[in-house]
């Protein structure tokens, strides 16, 4: 399915929940009972597959399944080897698993099957080195998948699309095209898609703008400039454009430089624009966390968690306007995106707290330390099966039973570097360490 179909029909899902089907024999129940069927191949297709970076809805979780809860690292279901250091999160559609990595100084697209075997391996071209090498690599952003082909993106500017066996079906370089990106930290954007396009964010020191690139051949469909001027590096972006729905048609959400923007996803024109979030001019806030949508509510973390700088605020999202609904001084994130699930908000902070907020009021419902220690979190929250993983950077594993309250379950060590988020995908945990690819869960 295609984003905005994915959005729809998990849009069903949320309300047909609390539907009454009261029948007569009429069209509710008819229609209620196709809601019910759609919503169960929706779940059944979310828990077995990871689209994207943040899954299916964008937005960290997904519907039901069963999953691994305590891990052993000693005795994985399996354990690949990586030709390089990679700190993109894979993605899973069918049975396998792709993702990024540099190879022999090269951009690279992996696939491994459901076995932990390596079934194919396509290179891009050279890689450009990250400034950051303790954190980042050359393929800091995911790829993302519409289940025909893959598109990926890298620092060097190589952008691709590929088929699910590995052949190259086109390929383009935007730095080629629009010029080195002028940031302090490495490239973290990662593709998205519409219906008939892969979508990029720029969000640099210099022009910056939202692209959609025609799915088929690569060519540049449209292009909006998207330029403020705001402290320094406010304008450093590695936010994730998010799909949602404004009068019923796709629309993008765009977070970055101060602003919150929305754009027709089907030319990129800009619908509104908010601003107002940083009153203090603070400097030196990148972007890197991006929004969660919750129905018409989006939760936009604001600052950074790690100097106690860190806000977070609800908008509500219109087509012609946005208004904000509520601003939380108190609590935040830093690089962690927060995740959704079941109508509430979790943010994963920078010294293990998890706190569980209300979309629409910015209330806590609760909060929960998983570890409280210095090292940091550079993973973003994953919520499956009820339950929440979190990737400390020092590559230990943290799962808590989440839902009307919190409960810790487990803590396990995995002994190398973790940047990227664990992926749920049919019954499986997928981790993705500095040097390996890991499987729990599916024997």
């Amino acid at each position: 399915m295609s984003g905005g179909r994915w959005l729809v029909t998990a849009f069903c899902c949320d309300h047909i929940r609390g539907m009454s089907i009261r029948g007569n024999k009429g069209r509710i129940a008819s229609v209620g009972a196709g809601l019910l069927m759609l919503c169960t191949a929706v779940q059944a297709a979310s828990e077995t597959g990871w689209p994207s970076w943040r899954g299916p809805v964008y937005n960290g979780s997904i519907l039901g399944g069963a999953f691994p809860t305590k891990l052993d690292a000693n005795q994985p279901t399996w354990k690949a080897p990586l030709p390089g250091k990679g700190t993109s999160t894979p993605i899973v559609h069918g049975e396998r698993v792709y993702l990024t990595s540099p190879s022999g100084g090269e951009d690279a697209v992996v696939a491994f099957d459901f076995t932990g075997k390596k079934v194919w391996e396509t290179k891009l071209g050279p890689e450009t080195p990250p400034k950051h090498r303790s954190l980042a690599s050359s393929g800091n952003a995911s790829p993302v998948t519409d289940g025909t082909n893959l598109f990926v993106y890298f620092k060097s500017g190589n952008f691709a699309a590929l088929s699910l066996e590995g052949k190259v079906t086109w390929k383009t370089n935007l730095v080629e095209a629009f010029g080195r990106e002028q940031l302090f930290w490495d490239q973290g954007t990662s593709p998205m898609l519409t219906d008939k396009h892969v979508v990029m964010a720029r969000m640099h020191s210099g022009e910056s703008w939202i692209a959609g690139f025609d799915k088929g051949t690569g060519a540049l469909a449209w292009k909006e400039s998207r330029n403020y001027s705001v402290p320094n590096e406010n304008d450093n972006g590695y936010t994730t454009p998010v799909l949602f729905k404004a009068d019923g048609k796709d629309a993008l959400l765009v977070w970055g430089a101060d602003h919150l923007t929305a754009h027709d996803a089907s030319n990129g024109k800009k619908l509104w624009e908010l601003g107002g979030f940083n009153p203090k001019q603070t400097g030196y806030w990148p972007y890197i966390a991006s929004p969660v949508i919750v129905g018409d509510i989006a939760v936009i973390p604001v600052g950074r968690d790690d100097r106690g700088q860190a806000a977070v605020e609800g908008v509500k999202l219109g087509s012609a306007s946005a208004t904000r609904l509520w601003r939380r001084d108190d609590t935040g994130v830093f690089v962690p995106s927060p995740a959704a699930h079941d109508g509430r908000v979790y943010l994963l902070r920078n010294r293990g707290e998890v706190a569980c907020l209300d979309p629409a009021t910015g209330k806590t419902h609760w909060t929960g330390q998983l570890a409280d220690h210095r090292t940091p979190y550079y993973s973003s929250p994953t919520i499956a099966g009820g339950h929440l993983y979190a990737a400390r950077e020092d590559g230990t594993v943290f799962v808590a039973k989440v839902g009307d309250k919190f409960e810790k379950v487990s803590e396990t060590a995995m002994n190398e570097q973790i940047i990227a988020s664990v992926v749920p995908a049919a019954g499986r945990l997928f981790i993705r360490t500095s040097s390996h690819l890991w499987c729990f869960g599916g024997n």
